[in-house]
Order: structure tokens, then sequence, then C-alpha cells
């Protein structure tokens, strides 16, 4: 792996020239002088992971809780609307019994 990112990043070189004009600010010079910093050994050179996370900072076992199927359960439950809560309390298994349980959420009209 290090040796394939070795040799693209020595294409990159020689596909950005150095601006002698731009002495001490060039971009291509300095990512010569980068390439030159990581690769020290050239193809050979390893790259050690210095920690396991990612782009997030992350842990694996903080990846691993939140995307738990219990974690992702509680997020859509928080995610429901009132409607839809309000629905699956009232709502019994038959149809006859959704009417009367619909009924008995309704304020009765005063008479």
């Amino acid at each position: 792996m290090a040796a394939s990112r070795y040799r693209r990043f020595l294409k990159l070189c020689e596909e950005w020239p150095v601006d002698e004009t731009k002495r001490g600010r060039d971009l291509g010079a300095y990512l010569r002088q980068r390439v030159a910093q990581a690769f020290r050994e050239g193809e050979n050179t390893q790259y050690p992971r210095p920690r396991d996370t990612s782009f997030s900072g992350l842990s694996l076992e903080e990846y691993k809780l939140i995307l738990s199927t219990e974690t992702l359960g509680e997020f859509k439950e928080m995610n429901k609307g009132t409607w839809k809560k309000l629905q699956e309390k009232f709502a019994p298994g038959s149809p006859e019994g959704k009417h009367t349980a619909w009924a008995r959420a309704l304020p009765r009209p005063r008479t």
C-alpha cells in the first residue's frame, strides 16, 4: 500500500513543476520536500497508523455502540412525531377496537 501511495506522490511531483520565481513559497518544491520526509525509504516505507480512529475521531468501540440495533432504535423513537406516537398508543390490534379506542380519546360534545 505504501508503495502505490509513494508512486502516486512521485507522479504528482513530476506533474507539478517547481516555479523558480516563487522561491520559498512554491507548492511544487513544498510537495517534493514533504514526499522526501514522508517516504525516507522510498517504496519500502511503512505507514503505521498512529491511532485506531477515523476522520470523526471516534474509536471502533464508539462506532459499535452508536450503530448497535438498540441505539438506532432509540434514535428512531426520538425522531417520531407526536401524531405517530398517538396513533401507536391508541391503535389496538383489530379494526373494531380502533374505532372504540379513538372514540374514547376524543372529548364528548356538551349537550
